[in-house]
């Protein structure tokens, strides 16, 4: 009774309610939803040799490794024949880095390198000098260096110990940037702002933002690209210029959403989900089966054998289903309070939100992860 009286107040209470509540969106800088074209990283690969291995490097079977030290050393005028090769503190590796936006030459950056053949770990081994190519095949820059593995192996066979992976590490600042990209932010005068998640009234209000604090300067050209036209007086100076622009506040809009992990039990939604009106039954069918063994004996002098008579009792019980009526002018968090009331776990909520978004009652999209 007092589980009905509590059902019973809540759907008072919220039949009561005249307008959807939305929770508002907070107010950010253009700089956290947008950035300016042409400003980005650039990946960088080259194939190098990690030599000084103790005895952990590839085995002659990993011919590239044999072919890449006799190359290597025929360009400083010896000769080896790779047939004998077996030296074991070589391996061959792949070289990675990123190369960030306005880097100079002369600038360092960090590199990662990894295993291509059978090498245990690169563990206190040198990278030698390794060219670094860009998509385009020019070289970028130079990696040289210690590599840290933050991690080792120990002992042979089933009496092994590893911690991390030593097959991969890093070199700190180990590569030296030998050539940069031209710099084309605000070439004949104009900037573009790239938007993170391309949405037609955020780039509306962003344009907004700008034109009110610049006068007409910028255009939508689509939901994800904003144009700018750079004032006259900030043409010597495109950085503050950026740097003022990245600060104006701005209110993003995002599509209504409700995401569900169904692993967890997770439920997140936005604040401007809105549901229509529907009833919700929440119940389930019980079945119960239990099995027992006896013992039939026969009786004296009767000849018989003794026989083993399973017993199966079968008992079905349909609970209580809990029904909930939501007016259409609650949210889903509204929702999600009224299942609870009525006894309902994470999992039924899951499946309730899932059956209301098939019936159309729910006006957001349902992502399931």
């Amino acid at each position: 009774m007092k589980k009905l009286f509590t059902i019973a107040t809540l759907i008072a209470c919220l039949a009561l309610m005249t307008s959807t509540v939305f929770a508002e969106s907070a107010v950010t800088r253009i700089k956290d939803i947008a950035k300016i074209q042409g400003v980005r990283n650039n990946q960088l690969i080259g194939y190098g040799l990690v030599v000084g291995l103790p005895g952990t490097g590839d085995s002659d079977k990993i011919k590239q490794t044999i072919n890449s030290t006799v190359s290597m050393l025929k360009s400083f005028g010896i000769t080896v024949d790779n047939l004998n090769w077996k030296a074991k503190n070589v391996a061959a590796v792949m070289v990675t880095a990123t190369l960030p936006p306005f880097v100079r030459e002369g600038d360092t950056i960090d590199v990662v390198v990894g295993t291509m053949g059978d090498a245990s770990s690169v563990q206190g081994g040198v990278l030698l000098q390794t060219p670094l190519l860009a998509a385009n095949g020019d070289v970028y820059a130079v990696a040289q260096g210690s590599v840290s593995t933050g991690g080792f192996v120990a002992g042979q066979g089933n009496n092994r110990a590893q911690k991390n992976f030593p097959t991969a590490g890093n070199i700190p600042n180990g590569a030296i940037v030998e050539r940069t990209l031209e710099d084309d932010l605000g070439r004949n005068g104009q900037l573009s702002l790239s938007l993170a998640s391309a949405d037609f009234t955020t780039a509306s209000r962003i344009t907004n933002a700008i034109n009110a604090a610049y006068g007409n300067i910028a255009h939508a050209a689509n939901p994800g690209r904003i144009d700018i036209n750079i004032p006259g007086y900030y043409r010597a100076n495109i950085v503050q210029f950026v740097a003022s622009i990245e600060e104006l506040p701005v209110v993003p809009d995002t599509v209504a959403k409700v995401v569900v992990n169904e692993r967890t039990g997770t439920i997140v939604m936005g604040g401007n989900v809105s549901v229509d009106e529907c009833a919700i039954t929440q119940g389930g069918l019980s079945i119960k089966i239990q099995r027992e063994e006896n013992v039939s004996q026969p009786g004296p002098y009767s000849y018989g054998t003794s026989m083993i008579v399973r017993n199966e009792k079968m008992d079905a019980r349909e609970e209580m289903s809990s029904s909930v009526v939501i007016p259409a002018t609650t949210s889903v968090s509204d929702v999600i309070g009224a299942l609870n009331a009525v006894g309902a776990t994470p999992r039924d909520c899951i499946s309730i939100l899932q059956a209301m978004k098939a019936a159309g009652a729910i006006h957001a999209v349902l992502e399931i992860i």
